[in-house]
């Protein structure tokens, strides 16, 4: 497994505190995400790509 080198992670406003979150990072070429439970645990790469299809179909 490769290390994402990532400067934010970012995770809903609306999560509260408790911690079930998926968190997202913008990363170069594509998206980086991850259980905010396990903060390092794996992470899933997306490309920009992938990534505004998956928000497309969110918003339909």
């Amino acid at each position: 497994m490769r290390t994402v080198p990532v400067t934010a992670w970012r995770k809903s406003s609306r999560s509260m505190n408790q911690g079930n979150c998926v968190e997202v990072a913008f990363v170069a070429g594509g998206v980086a995400l991850r259980d905010s439970k396990d903060p390092h645990g794996p992470v899933l790469q997306v490309d920009r790509q992938r990534w505004s299809a998956f928000l497309s179909r969110l918003n339909e």
